[in-house]
């Protein structure tokens, strides 16, 4: 996951398509700048969110997250494509303020995670795709079905923390149907539809620290 050029505090969405569609690919991707970004990073949980929010009963927004979390990322700044994210979720770490929800979720009618503990992703891909924004591609595993998942990233900067920790930040998200990766479970409701719509978007939030040279 690539994080390649310092974000215009004043770029809005519509700009950053303006720029992207008038500058060559090459400008893109060199930055000399930000060389320093280069390096391996290891996700830092206590400072990170992996969240989804799925329908219910067709009318609200079901959120949660899933607590226990690590991962790795290499960053290139000088070449985006060789940058690579490794990420491993613990499936029983799944929390949306309900615990009978909860127990469902881990239970054999969704994730199974007696079964099935771990839901990892791994890059196959990289692009920068406009000034502050990325799309990694790679593995999503969910019960043992691997499928390919496309993620949206915006670089959200980088700092030295107190502690003298090099770090970086990213928000992204994704939209995945959970019935390809197997999750089928559902419930017709007497109105019409379903209690749980298949569509799941995923969301990232992610501060990674720079291991020392």
């Amino acid at each position: 996951m690539a994080l390649f050029t310092r974000k215009r505090a004043t770029a809005t969405a519509a700009d950053t398509g303006r720029t992207t569609a008038h500058r060559p690919a090459a400008a893109l991707d060199a930055d000399p700048a930000l060389a320093a970004l280069t390096g391996d990073y290891t996700i830092d949980p206590a400072h990170s969110r992996i969240g989804f929010s799925v329908r219910h009963a067709m009318v609200t927004n079901v959120r949660g997250a899933f607590g226990t979390h690590e991962g790795t990322l290499h960053l290139d700044g000088a070449d985006p494509a060789r940058s690579t994210a490794a990420v491993d979720v613990t499936i029983a770490s799944v929390d949306t303020g309900i615990a009978d929800r909860d127990a469902h979720l881990r239970g054999g009618d969704f994730f199974d995670a007696d079964a099935f503990p771990l839901m990892t992703f791994r890059s196959t891909a990289a692009e920068r795709v406009g000034d502050t924004t990325y799309r990694v591609t790679g593995d999503l595993t969910i019960k043992d079905v691997t499928r390919p998942l496309t993620i949206d990233l915006e670089y959200q900067g980088a700092a030295t923390d107190v502690y003298g920790a090099e770090r970086v930040g990213f928000e992204g998200s994704a939209e995945i149907l959970r019935s390809d990766w197997g999750l089928t479970w559902n419930a017709a409701l007497e109105t019409g539809g379903v209690m749980v719509s298949d569509k799941v978007k995923l969301t990232f939030d992610i501060s990674a620290v720079k291991a020392a040279a």
